[in-house]
Formats: structure tokens, C-alpha cells, sequence
């Protein structure tokens, strides 16, 4: 508050300086004009003259410093603000404010304050310095200034009428610009997605739809900004000529000498510098109340309930209570959970089963305080760890990720490690567990994201766990070792409690009760042999999906145990699949959980029996061994690289590049322009001269309607050049602007997979903020420069050419000036390429909290992740602060050569007195007044121009990354209705994920024929999702051919390929906007076709019930709908597609067993012809399939019918009987 005050003390200087001027140009005058004034009198003004602008100039910027430092406070303490805000809103409005309207909040409406914050004190001070213009004016020409005041105020209206109409258009160009960046975001989380299913072109359009209005409104924008220009252009111009017009006109004997004509100039000119800010920091404020309110509105939403869940304990005994709890995700939709009553005992395990979208994760999420509370009591006693059911990973190593912010404690991190099954990825990974993940895991896979998501739960050492479903993503190798290492009775996590949500039964008779749920509501509660005995849904449940194998395997019995007891040791010392295999999803019925199940649902026996084989832990010894060896790999392997700074000048090529987007003749017309209303600005100028120095006849002049009338043309055709050049830069800005955004776009969309790698905060970053450049700050730059350049050379020829000897201090002048501009162009052009590159992390690590904050907060980490994002921005502060500072030190520099301009102009016309006119002298005063602000403004919009011009070349950058292959090679398109067999063939195939990494796959040869059905399993990283993205050609082969009913894939357009295979990909992918855009983003199909595939999907019920049905509205991600229900709308694209060629990649890990069967009925009927490839999640999924792969280490391990796999007692073999299957 001190330092406001103060600094408003400070902005009262430029208001104080018409009257130095006017002093100053007075006296100057009257000196030149009296031959008999004594030299050292003029000497003694020139030395004032510099004194005072000097002074002036060192405080001024003292000022500039301290309210620009403002501003950037004003900007980090939005930011920071938005980030804690979005870290406590309610799900149903972090729905409807997206993450793509939040990042423009912080990025383009913080920034909007930070720059407007420096000319407040413009409100009171223009109109300060209007005011006292206007006084001396009178002072100078008597009533007359009275009409130019008139013609002022008369112009008010007409003024903001155009800066509302602006507003109305800022309003709207910003909701545009927020669904633009809330598409990009999503389109950036789906890219994979859109490539699978070659719908690049729909989201293509959609984005350009949004971009062509949103330049439409900005070219009417910029008409505006125009008219606003010639307004304030001529503004100036108008009033001096109607106060002069007035002066000569109500007297005759008034006469226009140099003294009353230059130093009213003079004036002029001080009241053109409010008036020509006056209109840009009114847009600027326009602009700022549209952000105001647009963050007003987002700080103004509703916040989760803190109090939701109290943090005591009302029962003894028990750390868990819920008490009549109705609970909804927002109170504009109907309750998802309905009058819960549970107890969960301290230190008890229990399970919560039900079908999918009954309400399972939402009833976590009502203990977590993520859902609002209608009614009843929700008390949790102790510390929560949460692992969702899909893994939320930081970009960041794995050891930070599973430690998630707490001290190292060696013997718990491999205690955590060994227990989540991380040992054996650890001796893959290239730096062991400091190998950095990266963006949302990009590097793993789901099982093992999901093991690092446990792991961090492990660690955490919590009173209370909440696991929703974390075995769905490993196969039944894993699962059963997680279960027996962690979850289960004898695991780390035992006497804690735990409320495990899980699709699969093998082990529910290990939990202490289980939870039934079915329409939000408990179905049924109690032990897993209490719910037997009730023969109730749960028992009959059981009893269909289950399979009627006990008795087949209570005769194997005596005939396997040797065997088994031989093979244990076996497989868990020689099978290099046993080293926790990520077969992907669920474990299906354990053999031995399925005989206890027959025998109790026979007997219904409250013992439980013998609950198989344990898994033998590996020592801590090993696993001590095994993380030594791997953090001797390497200190810190990276996956994503530090962004790239460009370092010297901005490359020529980049103003090349905007200026052909801008259009070269139109570039070149402009500059003419420019010229041209200088020149016609010196001409009225120099006609005024030679006005003042007219004779006087009889008291009077000659000519004077003349005079004036040549005068108000000049100035009319100076404003008239302004305007045209200002629409002409507005078209091309616009035209520039839609180009460089679209090649950026192209781009982006025709990425390959290593596109991955890059932050998608990185990218966000060039469509959110650099594309705000482009769009509104770089045409304005270019006819700022260009005004103050043609105002800079122009006030130089007038004073030569009034004051011959001042050439003479030109050139030192010059080299002066141009030492200190390339200084300082060079210093800020670097620190505006840090700022912008310190930028990205802050969105990036935006991006990465708002998906994780429910686990964020469940882990009770709000706090630290907030001290991170302050720290992320204060790095970003390091780079703008500089940048400031190095504004100041230009200002005082640049303004010194200005100083000296006056200095030398005053000095040299003191010693040529006796050859001047006091009309030259006052012409070149005047110009001279001048020169520091044209010679400031000139070399920081230069260095503005070179700043900003980097958004071109960031985007540029982007704009000419690799791409892939073409959509479609015009000259090779495959046959109408291919492939007809579905024939897919490996020829000596080989690939890697990027130049210079290992093959992933290595020299496959495999024929699948037309219609057979193929499971692929195998170890994590085995290559099982590498083989399906090949076939899709989203990796491209290193050496080898695919090959399609004999077509070679590498022979067409991708397109052409990818929109004639579907795949149900394993992490379920769904963008904001209707249900019938998800489905069919082209509208290909007819609603009854959709209905129909909603139908085979199981979803017809769900989708029939909304009112909008087909055009239900999915929010962002699909976060109104559970994971299974999204995986069952990926089904249903699928079924829609029709194709020959069908790829499962783990496509059912978030649905219930009962779905899952129905989805495999489905599958099998409906792609009874299709060659369907399945990456095996629950082994009983695939045997009955025609064959099986398995793939080890990216080579065909085995290769045959399950029935000959089994029985070749092989590593297929060796799975199946774990799962209970041989």
C-alpha cells in the first residue's frame, strides 16, 4: 500500500512537464527573437533545459521499476490463487471449468493484469496532465483553446462507444479461445486415440471451426481498433487546428508568431501523449474487467466441504463410519449413493463388489470428501492413502513418485518396491528407479503404473486405505502376489484398514467382510461366508461365474500336487515370465478358490478352508541387491528433455516467415504509409513555420485562410495514412495469425509416437500463450515501431535542417544510442526466451495437479504441491524480474541521448542565434521535446518486436517437427472393401520406439489367418501393445514388412489403414461434447446403428434413461461416467466400425466379471468373421481362441493352440495353471 501511494506521488511528474516545456520553449524563444539578450543567458537555459530532464528522467524510472514489479506481483499472485483454487473445487464444476479455461486463465488473464497494473495511474494522471496542458494553452491563446476543448469532449462519446463495442467483442473472443485451448487439451490427453481410429480430420475441423470465429471477431476487432486510431490520431491534430483556426479567425489583429504557435505546439504534443495512451489502456482496462470477471466467476465456485468428512471416530473400534450417507457429484443431478450405512472396523480388510456403474469408486470418493454430502455422517479416524483406479503418475522418477514428497527411508522403499512386484522392472529400466517416468507414465504400462501407484501407498505408511480396483490392471501372476504381499492377510498392509474395490471374487474369502453394491445403494453386507449361507445376489452371482470345474479339479488333485510342488520352484526361479508378468487385467477364478466356493456353496460351511499356496517372499537381502544394482545404472535417465532455449538473435527467417504470412506487399504498402504520414506531419509542421515567420502587414497576416487550410488537409491526410495502414496491418495480422495457427495445428495432429515424450504443458503453452501474441500483441508492435521509427528520423531531418550544426553530434549521438540498443536488445531477447521457456513447467505442472487432485488430497499433500507451483513461478519471476530491470536501464540510457538531443538543439541554436529564425528554432524545439520519447519508444518496441517475434519462432518450431507417414498416398490406395480375409502377416519384423533405442521387437515371422482368433500374452515389456501399434503403424518398422491380406501396410496412406481396423485400447478415451460424437465423430453412421451397437455394449439402458439419450453430454475425459461405462463406450465404437480386423488391447480391466462375460458373448458373436487379436487380460477370455502368442522379450516365445500349449508344459502352461486353467 506504501509503495502505491508513493508511486502515485511519482506519476504527478509527467503532469509537471508542459510547464517545463512551455518555460522552456518559451524562454529559448524569447532569447533567439531579443538580438540584445546576453549568451550566457541562452547557455545558462540549454544547461537547465538538460538539468531537469535528466532529474526527471532518474526518478521517473525509479517509478516504471517499482509499478511494473507491481504489475508482476499482481500476475503471481493470480496464478497462485487460480492453483489453490482448483485444487478444492467440486468435481461438477471442475467439469464445467475445464483445464484448457483454467490454463488461459493463468496464462492470458493473469497476464492482462500484469500488463494494464503499470498504467493505472494513467486514470488520474492523463486527465492531470490534459487539464494542465489546457491551462497553459489559455494562458497562450486566450478563449480560443475553448473550441479545441469542446471538439475534446465532443469526441468522449464516440470514443467509448468504441471501446464497448470492443469489450462485447473481447468477451466473446475469449470464450472462443477457451473452448480452443479446452479442445487442444483434450485433443493432446487423446491424441493416440484420434490416430488409432483416423479421426484427426473430425477434431481438425472442430478446432478450425472454433479459429475462424474466433479471427473473425478478431478482424472486426482490429476495424474497430483502426477507426479507435484515426480517432486518437487526429484527435491532437484536430484540436490544434481548431484552437489556431479560432485564434486568427474571432481577431484579425491576432497574429500567429513563433512564440504562441511552438509553444502551443509544444503543448499539443504533451496532450497528445495522454491522449494517445488514454485509448490503449481504456481497450487494455476493457480487456482486464473481461478477465476480471472470468476469474471473479472461476475463484467464485463452489469449493469441496472440508468438514464433509470429520476426522474422529464415533464407535470404538472402528476407523470407518458412514451413517445414512446420501451422497451426489452434484446437486443438480440425482444421488449416486443412497442411505449407506457401513462400519468398517480398524484394521480390517474389506471388499466392495458390484456391477459396473453401481457405484463402487464414487463410494471411495464419498469417503475422500470428493463427493457432496446431502445427508448423514461421514467419520475417518487416521491418515488416508488412495490409489485410483486409474494410476495418476508424476512426471517425475520413479523413486520421487513413490516416495511423494517424504524422506527417503531405504528399508521401507525396498520393502515397498519388493511387496508391488517394482524389483524385476527396476533391472529393465534404464536408470533404475531414477528413471524419470514421464508425462502420465508415458514409458509404462498400466500394470506397472499401477504397482507404482500402490507402491506409493505402501510407503506411505497410512492409518487408512482406499485401493479402487488396483489388481484390475495386472495379470494373475501379479495379482495374486500384490494380494499376498500387500492387501491380504499376511501382507505389508496387514492391521491396517483397508476397503478394497475389486471386479474379480478369487479373493474374497481372505476378506474380514464384503460390500455389495447395486443403483448406489448396499445390496448386501457381511463376511464372504455369511453372504454364501443368505443365498442371496451375491451367492447367485457367484454361483453363475464361478465355473463348474470343482469337480474336475478335486480329481486332479492327488495327480498334480507332486507336480505342483516341483513346479513352484521352477517358476519362480527359471520362468523369465514369473518375474511378475502384466498379462494386463484382472486374475480370473483361482482353482483353489474355486473348490473352497463349491464346497462352501454346498455345505454353506461358515470355516473357511485353506486359501492355496502362499507366493515365498524374496528376501530383503535380494531385494536390497537388486536396487543397488539398479541405481548403479545411472544417477537420472531421462525421457522428457529440458525445452530447448534458443540462444543470439531471433533468425532473420523468423521475421521473414511473419512477414510472408502477413503478405510481403502489404508489409511493404504499410511501411510507405508510415512514411508518408510522417512526412505529412513534417509538412504541416514546417507550413506552420513559415506561417509564424509571415510579415506582419498593419498588425495583421496575410493569407491566413490559406495557411489554415493547407494546414488542416496535411493533418486530415496524416490521419487518413494512419488508419489505412492501421487496417491494412490488422488484415495481414489476422491472415498471420490464422496461418502460423494452423501450421502449428497441422502439425501437432500429424505427430509421431514420440510426440509422447513432450509435455503436454510444452505444447498447451504455444496454443495458449504464444498464440495470444501472435494474435493481439505483434501487429500493434510492428505499427508502434514503425511510428516511432518514422517519428525518431523525422524529428532528427527537421532538427538538421533548422539546426545545421547539430549534424555535427549526430553520429557520436548515434553510436551512443546504437551501442546501448544492441546491448539491450541482445540482454532482453534471451531473458524473454527464459520467461517463456520457464512458463511451460508452471502449466505443465498445472496440467499433472488438476488430474491427480483427489490423490493429492487424499494423501494430504495440497500444501507442498502448492509451495512446488510457487517455486515453478518464482523461477519464471527470475527471468521477468531481469527483464524489467532491463527495461529501466534502456529507459535511462535511451533518454539520456534524448537529454543530450535537447541539449545540443537548445545550445546550437543559442550560438547560431544571428542566422535563425525564432520560427526555426521553435519548430526544431519542439521536435526536440520529442526525441526522447521516440528514440524510448523506438528502441523498446524493436526489443518488444524481437521479444514477442519469439512466439513466432516457438511456434515455427513446432510447426516443422517429423511427422508421420502421409493419410493417404493419392497414387497407392488399397482396394474398395480391403481387407475382405483379414489376413495379417509378420515378415522378419523388427521395430524401436525412437532412433537410437533398443528393438522392442526383434525379427517376428507370424501368419494370422483370416478369421482366426489370437490371444497375445507375456511379461511387462515383451512388446504385446508394441505389436498392436505396429499394426497401426503408429510405430514404424525398423526393419521387416507387414503385410494385410498380402497388402503392404507400409505401401499406403495411414488412413487408409487405420480406418479399416479397430482397436478397444486399454485406457478408455472420451472428449468433451455428446455421446454421438463419441461414437461418430464423422456422422457415418444412422442412430439406429449406434442404438444397436449401444445395445451389444450393454449400455442401451444407461443411455436410454438420460433425457438427451444420444446426445448426452460427456464432460471432459469422461468424468461423468465410470471407467467402465467408458470402456463399454469404447466397446461400442468398436461394434460400430464393423471392421474385419479387431484388436482387444486389455480392453475389459475396469469391468465386472458378470459384464465382461456378456462383452466376450458379444465379441464372439458379432465378430465371428473378423480376425480378432486379444491382448489376454483374464486368461479364461482366450481359451477357447483358435491360437496363442507369447512373447518374451520382443521375440515369439511360443506359439500355438492353448490346448497345445498346455499341454507342452511350457511358460503358456505355467500361467494357465497358476490361473486354474490346466
Amino acid at each position: 500500500m506504501r509503495e502505491s501511494v508513493i508511486n502515485g506521488h511519482v506519476a504527478l511528474l509527467p503532469a509537471t512537464r508542459s510547464k517545463e516545456a512551455r518555460k522552456a520553449g518559451r524562454v529559448l524563444i524569447r532569447f533567439i527573437s531579443n538580438p540584445t539578450a546576453p549568451t550566457w543567458w541562452g547557455f545558462l537555459v540549454a544547461g537547465l533545459m538538460f538539468v531537469c530532464s535528466v532529474m526527471q528522467t532518474l526518478i521517473l524510472h525509479q517509478y516504471y521499476r517499482c509499478i511494473f514489479v507491481m504489475g508482476l506481483r499482481f500476475r503471481t499472485g493470480i496464478i497462485g490463487v487460480i492453483y489453490r483454487k482448483a485444487l478444492v473445487i467440486t468435481s461438477s464444476v471442475k467439469r464445467e471449468s475445464t483445464v484448457g479455461e483454467i490454463v488461459n486463465l493463468m496464462s492470458v488473464d493473469a497476464q492482462r493484469f500484469m500488463d494494464v497494473v503499470p498504467f493505472v495511474n494513467l486514470l488520474w494522471s492523463a486527465p492531470l496532465q490534459m487539464i494542465l496542458a489546457v491551462y497553459f494553452l489559455w494562458q497562450n491563446l486566450g478563449p480560443s483553446v475553448l473550441a479545441g476543448v469542446a471538439l475534446m469532449v465532443l469526441l468522449i462519446p464516440l470514443n467509448g462507444a468504441v471501446a464497448v463495442k470492443m469489450r462485447a467483442f473481447q468477451v466473446e473472443q475469449m470464450k472462443l479461445k477457451d473452448s480452443r485451448v479446452k479442445l487442444m487439451s483434450e485433443i493432446l490427453g487423446g491424441i493416440k486415440v484420434l490416430k488409432l481410429y483416423a479421426w484427426e480430420p473430425s477434431f481438425l475441423k472442430q478446432v478450425e471451426d472454433i479459429r475462424q470465429e474466433e479471427l473473425r471477431l478478431m478482424r472486426q476487432a482490429a476495424y474497430l481498433h483502426a477507426t479507435s486510431t484515426f480517432i486518437w490520431i487526429c484527435t491532437p491534430f484536430l484540436v490544434t487546428l481548431t484552437t489556431l483556426g479560432m485564434y486568427v479567425s474571432v481577431d484579425k489583429n491576432n497574429v500567429l508568431d513563433a512564440e504562441k504557435a511552438f509553444v502551443s505546439v509544444s503543448l499539443f504534443n504533451i496532450l497528445k501523449i495522454p491522449l494517445n495512451m488514454l485509448p490503449q489502456l481504456i481497450s487494455n482496462l476493457a480487456q482486464t474487467s473481461v478477465s476480471l470477471k472470468r476469474i471473479q466467476h472461476f475463484l467464485s465456485q463452489d469449493e469441496l466441504d472440508s468438514q464433509c468428512v470429520e476426522r474422529k471416530t464415533i464407535t470404538p473400534g472402528y476407523t470407518v463410519t458412514i451413517h445414512n450417507g446420501t451422497f451426489t457429484w452434484s446437486q443438480n443431478l440425482p444421488p449416486t449413493l443412497h442411505s449407506l450405512d457401513i462400519q468398517v472396523p480398524k484394521g480390517a480388510l474389506v471388499a466392495v463388489v458390484g456391477p459396473v456403474g453401481c457405484g463402487k469408486s464414487s463410494l471411495l470418493s464419498a469417503l475422500l470428501g470428493e463427493m457432496e454430502k446431502l445427508e448423514g455422517k461421514v467419520y475417518m479416524k487416521g491418515s488416508v492413502a488412495y490409489v485410483p483406479q486409474q494410476a495418476w503418475i508424476q512426471n517425475c522418477t520413479l523413486q520421487e513418485n513413490v516416495l511423494f514428497g517424504q524422506a527417503l527411508d531405504p528399508k521401507r522403499y525396498q520393502q515397498a518396491l519388493e511387496a508391488c512386484a517394482l524389483l524385476a522392472d527396476l533391472e529393465v529400466l534404464p536408470g533404475g528407479s531414477k528413471t524419470e517416468i514421464g508425462e502420465k507414465g508415458i514409458n509404462l504400462s498400466g500394470g506397472q503404473r499401477q504397482r507404482v501407484s500402490l507402491a506409493r501407498a505402501v510407503y506411505s505408511d497410512a492409518d487408512i486405505f482406499l485401493l479402487d480396483d488396483p489388481l484390475s490392471a495386472v495379470d494373475s501372476h501379479v495379482a495374486k502376489h500384490i494380494f499376498d504381499q500387500v492387501i491380504g492377510p499376511e501382507g505389508v498392509l496387514a492391521g491396517k484398514t483397508r476397503v478394497l474395490v475389486t471386479h474379480g471374487i478369487s479373493f474374497l474369502p481372505q476378506t474380514d467382510f464384503v460390500i455389495v453394491l447395486a443403483d448406489g445403494q448396499v445390496s448386501e453386507i457381511g463376511t464372504y461366508a455369511a453372504l454364501l449361507q443368505r443365498n442371496g445376489s451375491f451367492a447367485n452371482f457367484l454361483r453363475n461365474y464361478a465355473p463348474d470345474e470343482g469337480k474336475k479339479h478335486q480329481e486332479a488333485d492327488s495327480r498334480t500336487a507332486l507336480e505342483d510342488k516341483e513346479d513352484e520352484e521352477v517358476l519362480l526361479t527359471e520362468d523369465p515370465l514369473s518375474n511378475h508378468t502384466d498379462l494386463t487385467v484382472h486374475e480370473p477364478v483361482t482353482y483353489e478358490v474355486q473348490k473352497q466356493f463349491m464346497r462352501q456353496l454346498s455345505a454353506m460351511s461358515l470355516e473357511r478352508e485353506g486359501q492355496g499356496r502362499p507366493v515365498p517372499r524374496r528376501r530383503l537381502g535380494a531385494a536390497e541387491k537388486v536396487v543397488q544394482a539398479t541405481e548403479a545404472k545411472a544417477s537420472r535417465v531421462l525421457l522428457t528433455q529440458e525445452e530447448k532455449v534458443e540462444m543470439g538473435t531471433v533468425k532473420l527467417s523468423v521475421f521473414w516467415d511473419y512477414a510472408r504470412a502477413v503478405g510481403l506487399c502489404a508489409m511493404l504498402t504499410i511501411c510507405l504509409l508510415h512514411g508518408g504520414q510522417s512526412a505529412a506531419a513534417i509538412g504541416a509542421n514546417v507550413w506552420l513555420s513559415a506561417w509564424t515567420g509571415e510579415a506582419v502587414v498593419n498588425g495583421q497576416q496575410n493569407n491566413t485562410s490559406q495557411r489554415l487550410g493547407v494546414y488542416a488537409a496535411l493533418g486530415i491526410l496524416q490521419g487518413l495514412l494512419v488508419m489505412l495502414s492501421a487496417i491494412m496491418m490488422a488484415v495481414g495480422g489476422v491472415q498471420a495469425a490464422r496461418l502460423l495457427h494452423q501450421a502449428l495445428l497441422y502439425n501437432k495432429m500429424r505427430s509421431p509416437q514420440s510426440f509422447d515424450t513432450m509435455p503436454s504443458g510444452r505444447i498447451l503453452n504455444r496454443f495458449s500463450k504464444d498464440v495470444y501474441i501472435i494474435d493481439e500483441v505483434l501487429a500493434p508492435t510492428i505499427l508502434m515501431l514503425l511510428n516511432s521509427f518514422y517519428n525518431s528520423i523525422s524529428t532528427l531531418v527537421v532538427i538538421v535542417a533548422s539546426t545545421p550544426l547539430f549534424a555535427v553530434v549526430i553520429l557520436p549521438l548515434a553510436v551512443l544510442y546504437l551501442f546501448v540498443q544492441r546491448l539491450y536488445v541482445a540482454t532482453s531477447r534471451q531473458l524473454k526466451r527464459l520467461e517463456s521457456v520457464s512458463r511451460s513447467p508452471i502449466y505443465s505442472h498445472f496440467l499433472e495437479t488438476v488430474t491427480g487432485s483427489s490423490v493429492i488430497r487424499a494423501y494430504g499433500r495440497s500444501q507442498d504441491f502448492e509451495a512446488i507451483s510457487d517455486a515453478k513461478v518464482d523461477t519464471n519471476q527470475r527471468s521477468c524480474y531481469p527483464y524489467i530491470a532491463s527495461n529501466r536501464w534502456l529507459g535511462v540510457r535511451v533518454e539520456f541521448v534524448g537529454n543530450c538531443v535537447v541539449f545540443f538543439t537548445a545550445l546550437f541554436a543559442v550560438i547560431g542565434r544571428s542566422s535563425q529564425s525564432p520560427g526555426l528554432v521553435g519548430l526544431s524545439v519542439s521536435y526536440a521535446l520529442q526525441v526522447t520519447l521516440a528514440l524510448n519508444w523506438t528502441i523498446r518496441t524493436l526489443s518488444d518486436l524481437e521479444s514477442n517475434i519469439v512466439a513466432v519462432e516457438r511456434v515455427k518450431e513446432y510447426s516443422k517437427t517429423e511427422t508421420e507417414a502421409p493419410w493417404v498416398v493419392e497414387g497407392s490406395r488399397p482396394p474398395a472393401g480391403w481387407p475382405l480375409q483379414g489376413e495379417v502377416e509378420f515378415r522378419n519384423y523388427s521395430v524401436r520406439y525412437r532412433p537410437g533405442l533398443e528393438l522392442v521387437l526383434k525379427d517376428l515371422s507370424l501368419q494370422v489367418r483370416g478369421g482366426e482368433k489370437v490371444g497375445i500374452v507375456g511379461r511387462t515389456g515383451a512388446g504385446k501393445s508394441s505389436m498392436t501399434l505396429c499394426l497401426f503403424r503408429i510405430l514404424e518398422a525398423a526393419e521387416g514388412d507387414i503385410l494385410i491380406d498380402g497388402l503392404n501396410v507400409a505401401d499406403i496412406g495411414l488412413h487408409d489403414l487405420r480406418s479399416q481396423l479397430t482397436i478397444i485400447p486399454q485406457d478408455p478415451i472420451l472428449f468433451s461434447g455428446t455421446l454421438r460424437m463419441n461414437l461418430d465423430p464423422f456422422g457415418n453412421y444412422s442412430e439406429e446403428d449406434m442404438w444397436r451397437a449401444l445395445e451389444l455394449s450393454h449400455l442401451h439402458t444407461f443411455v436410454s434413461s438420460q433425457p438427451a439419450g444420444l446426445d448426452f453430454q460427456c464432460s471432459e475425459g469422461g468424468e461423468n461416467l465410470s471407467v467402465g461405462q467408458q470402456q463399454l463406450v469404447c466397446l461400442a465404437r468398436a461394434l460400430l466400425r464393423k471392421s474385419r480386423i479387431l484388436v482387444l488391447d486389455e480392453a475389459t480391466a475396469a469391468i465386472d466379471l458378470e459384464t465382461d462375460d456378456l462383452i466376450q458373448a458379444t465379441i464372439h458373436t458379432q465378430c465371428e468373421t473378423c480376425t480378432v487379436l486379444t491382448i489376454a487380460h483374464r486368461l479364461n477370455t482366450i481359451m477357447d481362441y483358435t491360437r496363442v502368442l507369447v512373447l518374451d522379450k520382443g521375440t515369439i516365445a511360443e506359439f500355438d493352440s492353448p490346448t497345445n500349449l498346455i499341454a507342452a508344459r511350457g511358460i503358456f502352461y505355467g500361467m494357465a495353471r497358476d490361473a486354474g486353467l490346466a
